[in-house]
Order: C-alpha cells, then sequence, then structure tokens
C-alpha cells in the first residue's frame, strides 16, 4: 500500500493525532455545520473541505441531509488530492463510523474504479469493526459515479457495525 495514496478516518476527537501521526496534508470534515472543527496547523485551508451536514439518511426539518452536490464537492476534492499524491488523506466526522466511512468508501470507489464494490466494503469492515457507512451518502455517490447500485448493495452487505460511541482510527487503501 503506498502510504501517500492512504485514506485515514477517524473521529473529530482523534482528527489532530491523525493528521501528525500519518503526515496527512489534506482533510475532509464530514459534520453538522454548527460544529466548531479547529484546522490541524499542517493543514492549509484551500486543502480541507468541510462538509456540513448531519447524520441522516432521511429529510428531516431543521436538519441538512447529504445531497448530491456534497457528494460532487466530495469527488472534486478527494480527486484533486489524488492528483497531488503528496501525502495521504485524513477523513473525519463526529464519531469516525458514518458520515466519514462512507466517505472514505466513496473515496476509494471513485479512484479506484476497476475495484469491486463488496470487495472495498469487505476492506472497510475489516479495518474497522464500527463503520457503518451513512446510506444517503452512498447511494448519491453510486448514482454520480454510475455504479450501478453495487455500492448501495455492498455496504447493505456488510450491514451495521459493532455499536460504538467513537471509532477507532483505522486506514484504507486505494490499491
Amino acid at each position: 500500500m503506498s502510504q501517500v495514496c492512504s485514506i485515514h478516518v477517524c473521529s473529530l476527537a482523534r482528527l489532530h493525532d491523525t493528521v501528525a501521526t500519518t503526515g496527512a496534508r489534506h482533510v475532509v470534515t464530514l459534520i453538522n455545520a454548527a460544529t466548531s472543527v479547529a484546522r490541524p496547523a499542517a493543514i492549509a485551508e484551500s486543502n480541507h473541505l468541510f462538509i456540513g451536514i448531519n447524520d441522516i439518511v432521511e429529510e428531516v426539518p431543521g436538519f441538512v441531509a447529504p445531497g448530491e452536490a456534497h457528494v460532487v464537492r466530495l469527488l472534486h476534492f478527494v480527486r484533486a488530492w489524488h492528483a497531488e499524491r503528496a501525502a495521504p488523506l485524513v477523513v473525519h466526522c463526529w464519531a469516525g463510523i458514518s458520515r466519514s466511512t462512507a466517505a472514505a468508501f466513496t473515496t476509494v470507489c471513485a479512484l479506484a474504479p476497476g475495484r469491486d464494490e463488496l470487495e472495498i466494503a469487505r476492506a472497510l469492515r475489516a479495518a474497522s469493526p464500527t463503520a457503518t457507512p451513512n446510506l444517503r451518502i452512498v447511494r448519491h455517490a453510486d448514482a454520480l459515479l454510475g455504479r450501478g447500485g453495487r455500492m448501495v448493495a455492498a455496504v447493505e452487505a456488510i450491514g451495521r457495525g459493532v455499536e460504538s460511541p467513537e471509532g477507532t482510527p483505522f486506514s484504507l487503501s486505494l490499491d
């Protein structure tokens, strides 16, 4: 696995430590818009994508459901990161369980189009027993990437992760 092309997933509480440990220079934040996130000093503002969404899978009044435009922004950002290949990427949400794991799964599917969706989902499950990718994010990504429902089926096949208030940081490879 190329360390430069690795994707590291963590919770907000582990963001600074994960960036420092991995040497990452790009961060994706998927968290409620009102949540304050202090960008790690090693991350330039232009290398930090903040997507203000709630961890929901259906529209709920007063909340921001993940939408197609959010996933388009994610795909644009991770493709630019991958083109640079300068350092690892960190993806985080509040707990490192749902929004961030969906974004990491989406990133691997987007950047490794020849990889099988179920194989990627199984690698996600092996790396994180708590991973429960947000299906709304996955549905939008599946449609945008033209994966024909296979991303959704793969995430459904691995099922919900083990219940936990916070996921343990882990990494995924594009290989």
